[in-house]
């Protein structure tokens, strides 16, 4: 039997040298299919990947409070146009009664905001562009959110009290303005201010909130002062150090947070609680419905390359009517004709699925960096392209090897 299945390869071989034009689009129809699937399958997981690492840089014994819940914002898209309710923001004045009154020996509360985003940077040689996002934060703020500093040191709180003009910048703005100098210790001007470099952050990758590295830290006081504005946003987050007492520590700091809104029993929150329970739903969430998305994009372009694939193979079996004629006269029975053109189908459908798997695998890359999301080889959509191979390769070749095989012999024979 081996024997029989090598020799019909070889002959499947020869039917491509011999139509090779018709073997190259055929080719390329099933390529198609699969690099649809795999290149697809291969973004939706560099995404799902970022956001996994988004999860991990926010930390897993983390909750945060801000004033809505809703973890994904659309961009160019107004509050007021996402939430039913408008909730207060959460004002400096909550954010240090929280901080003042939330006792917790293994917690660590940290409050920050964003004054401005899209901010010009400059030293005494050039400026930069206008990328950076500005952060106002406290003494606690890198050990809450899971920065390291690379270089230098990080806030102590007389820096934060004493409102020292001093900043930890990410790695954009040292590459930018930095390049072939040491940023410690040296000045940088931001709206009119000036700044002195105290740390730089390690590097992160980035995630579904954005560049970790385009972010300038200062203090948090100053820069209330610096860049007013009437109704802040501030964020609180607590790192609870034992995992354990996760959910109770949420609950209470819950409970703190109502009483400093001063809700009653009744009133439902008006401030978000964002925990890593929710979010990493969330993710899964997304995660899911982007697969389904590809996988029904990959599965709706297989489908069309199995049809193509059949037509082709039908077309095929008319035009080679006198070869099996004469196989059948050499003794060729109807399971070895049949063997014939689903060999063939099938050297045909891999030839293409490599091919294909190859392509998808350069798009998904592509695609990954042009977004920015990490890429990683994913495996699972091989797989699955293997086996999909192996399917359209049984519903395209099955039939027109059937019809090969009842093809009368001597019809066949005078067939020209």
């Amino acid at each position: 039997m081996l024997k029989i299945i090598y020799e019909n390869i070889l002959i499947a071989f020869e039917a491509i040298k011999s139509q090779k034009i018709r073997a190259v689009i055929t080719l390329l129809i099933i390529a198609f299919g699969i690099m649809a699937l795999v290149g697809t399958l291969t973004v939706v997981k560099g995404i799902d990947n970022n956001f996994s690492a988004g999860l991990k840089s926010l930390g897993s014994n983390k909750f945060s409070f801000k004033r809505y819940e809703n973890i994904f914002i659309q961009k160019g898209r107004h509050p007021r146009n996402r939430h039913k309710t408008i909730n207060p923001p959460i004002s400096y004045r909550n954010a240090i009664h929280f901080k003042t009154n939330f006792k917790d020996a293994g917690t660590l509360v940290s409050i920050s905001f964003v004054p401005a985003v899209n901010i010009e940077v400059k030293n005494t040689e050039k400026k930069s562009d206008p990328k950076y996002t500005i952060v106002g934060v406290d003494e606690n703020y890198l050990a809450v959110n899971n920065y390291d500093i690379q270089e230098g040191r990080a806030f102590a709180a007389k820096d934060i009290k004493d409102n020292h003009h001093f900043a930890i910048i990410g790695k954009d703005l040292q590459t930018e303005l930095f390049k072939h100098t040491n940023p410690l210790q040296k000045q940088i001007i931001i709206n009119g201010n000036r700044f002195t470099v105290i740390g730089i952050l390690k590097s992160k990758q980035s995630t579904f909130s954005g560049s970790q590295n385009n972010r300038i830290l200062i203090p948090l006081n100053l820069a209330r002062s610096i860049f007013p504005n009437k109704n802040p946003n501030y964020t609180i987050d607590v790192a609870v150090k034992n995992k354990k007492n996760y959910r109770k520590i949420v609950a209470k700091a819950i409970a703190v947070m109502r009483n400093i809104r001063k809700l009653k029993p009744l009133q439902p929150n008006n401030f978000g609680v964002n925990t890593s329970d929710k979010l990493a739903a969330e993710l899964k969430k997304v995660s899911h419905s982007l697969t389904i998305f590809a996988f029904i994009i990959g599965l709706i372009t297989i489908l069309g390359s199995s049809i193509a694939l059949m037509n082709i193979m039908l077309v095929s079996v008319t035009e080679r009517t006198r070869e099996i004629g004469v196989r059948k006269a050499l003794g060729a029975n109807k399971i070895l004709i049949m063997l014939q053109f689903f060999i063939e189908t099938l050297v045909i459908t891999l030839l293409g699925g490599i091919v294909g798997i190859i392509f998808g695998l350069l798009i998904g890359f592509g695609v990954s960096n042009l977004m920015k999301v990490p890429f990683s080889m994913p495996w699972n959509a091989i797989e699955m392209a293997f086996l999909v191979i192996f399917i359209v390769a049984i519903i395209s070749g099955l039939y027109p090897a059937y019809k090969a095989a009842k093809l009368d012999p001597i019809q066949a024979l005078r067939y020209e």
